[in-house]
């Protein structure tokens, strides 16, 4: 028999469903790690294995996260790093990140994780694209799976060293052929195709400026071949923009579809500075972009243009970026701040709070290419997240509870349930003790930093 947990009498159930549903007094029925009932609570049963009581909480589907650097968490506010754009940012910060080792990355991940989780978050990609010191992706697998979280690991690369004319130092290059070997090794070993994976691969050389135009061809036909998605940055900032067509004559979108960096399987970052002709492009084929709006501000990249992206049909995810470019990850704050920055840029009315979380679910969701997280509904994967409405933040915002998850200041998350199984409960994280992660997470950043 199935476990059974039930979830009733939420004073609301925020569903985005298909008829995007807002259910008063709503319940959830799950069986193992799906859903299979979704109503009003008099309209469920009232026992089960277990039952949580979410009287005083609106609920909705776990967020999101389409693009993360982890490692960066180790970094954060560096003085050195605090006021620079893009591309001088990155210049300050490589020498370090040179120091990474292996226990690093599997404790900056679960850090990252922790607090993407404390914020509401269920599933998470992240952008792993240096492996100095015998780093490898499954360092940050492995982390994932002893946190409990959905993860989307992205095999980044970079190939193209300042000898070549690329940005990062010669020593944070990789060979190409090991690179697409490496990828290989990854896609067999770790991803999960079925629906409800909890570990999934994708192929992600770093940028335009970090690597070759055959890595980037050849990193397209291996994931097409294996099935698997393609992520990198595009169009962060103007800089980028001249990059692209100073070295390869094309705008960057141009570049992305010359290489079939296009499609339903492809997302990519940012897209700041996406023109109209990509905006088309990219609503056409379905490729996908992950907006990292504070990210965006703190870099000084500027306002991306969602709301004329999502008229247009391009498929939209949020994502927290780098803990060294954001220097936080939560995820409700970040649909906040997309709200709150597509108003600055057009308008009022640019984006609602309800188009925000949308974003921040559905849209993440679709962005990573699954159908079986983003929405509460019968066959969906058991992700749920819970905010409790007494919180100061929402005092005086009874009137809206939806709209008042992003108008007001982001709260720690109440309850998160991620693939069926409860992993946060009255705000604190159950998979492991937070102040001791804490504690090495900054014993390390230190040596990190003293190394460099």
């Amino acid at each position: 028999m199935p476990r059974t947990l039930l979830l009733h009498h939420a004073q609301l159930l925020l569903t985005m469903d298909e008829e995007r549903r807002e259910i008063p007094d709503g319940a959830v029925f799950i069986e193992d790690n799906r859903i299979t009932q979704v109503g009003p609570s008099d309209q469920l049963p009232d026992t089960a294995d277990e039952v949580l009581d979410m009287g005083g909480h609106i609920v909705l589907p776990g967020l999101v996260n389409t693009h993360h650097h982890m490692y960066q968490s180790l970094t954060r506010a560096l003085p050195r790093a605090q006021d620079a754009e893009l591309f001088d940012w990155l210049q300050h910060l490589y020498p370090v990140w040179a120091g990474l080792t292996p226990d690093m990355l599997r404790v900056s991940t679960l850090t990252a994780m922790a607090e993407l989780m404390l914020s509401g978050c269920t599933t998470t990609s992240d952008h792993l694209y240096l492996y100095p010191n015998g780093c490898r992706l499954e360092d940050s697998i492995f982390a994932a799976r002893e946190i409990g979280m959905r993860f989307h690991a992205c095999r980044g690369s970079m190939s193209v060293g300042q000898s070549q004319g690329g940005l990062p130092p010669d020593r944070l290059v990789e060979d190409e052929a090991a690179i697409l070997e490496d990828s290989l090794r990854l896609i067999q070993a770790f991803h999960d195709p079925a629906p409800y994976a909890m570990t999934r691969v994708a192929l992600a050389p770093c940028s335009p400026f970090s690597v070759s135009r055959d890595l980037m061809r050849l990193s397209a036909e291996l994931a097409r071949a294996q099935g698997v998605g393609l992520h990198t940055h595009l169009a962060e900032n103007h800089k980028d923009v001249a990059y692209s067509r100073e070295r390869f004559h094309m705008s960057p979108a141009e570049y992305a579809e010359s290489l079939g960096w296009v499609g339903p399987d492809v997302w990519h970052a940012h897209c700041v500075k996406l023109d109209p002709a990509g905006i088309e492009l990219f609503a056409r084929t379905g490729t996908g972009v992950a907006h990292c709006p504070c990210s965006n501000m703190r870099l000084a990249s500027g306002i991306a243009p969602i709301p004329q992206m999502r008229a247009a049909g391009v498929t939209v995810g949020l994502g927290v970026d780098g803990s060294a470019s954001n220097d936080g990850a939560h995820l409700l704050g970040e649909a906040r701040q997309a709200m709150l920055l597509a108003r600055v840029g057009f308008g009022p009315a640019a984006m609602s709070a309800r188009e925000a979380l949308e974003i921040a679910t559905l849209g993440g969701a679709r962005t990573l290419n699954r159908t079986d997280i983003g929405a509460l509904a019968p066959g969906m994967a058991a992700d749920l997240v819970a905010f409790n409405l007494g919180d100061v933040a929402f005092a005086g915002a009874q009137a809206d509870p939806v709209a008042a998850l992003v108008f007001c200041t982001p709260p720690r998350v109440a309850a998160s349930i991620i693939n069926g199984k409860v992993q946060v409960w009255d705000g604190e994280l159950l998979p492991l003790e937070r102040p001791l992660l804490v504690e090495e997470h900054n014993r390390l950043a230190a040596q990190l930093l003293a190394a460099a």
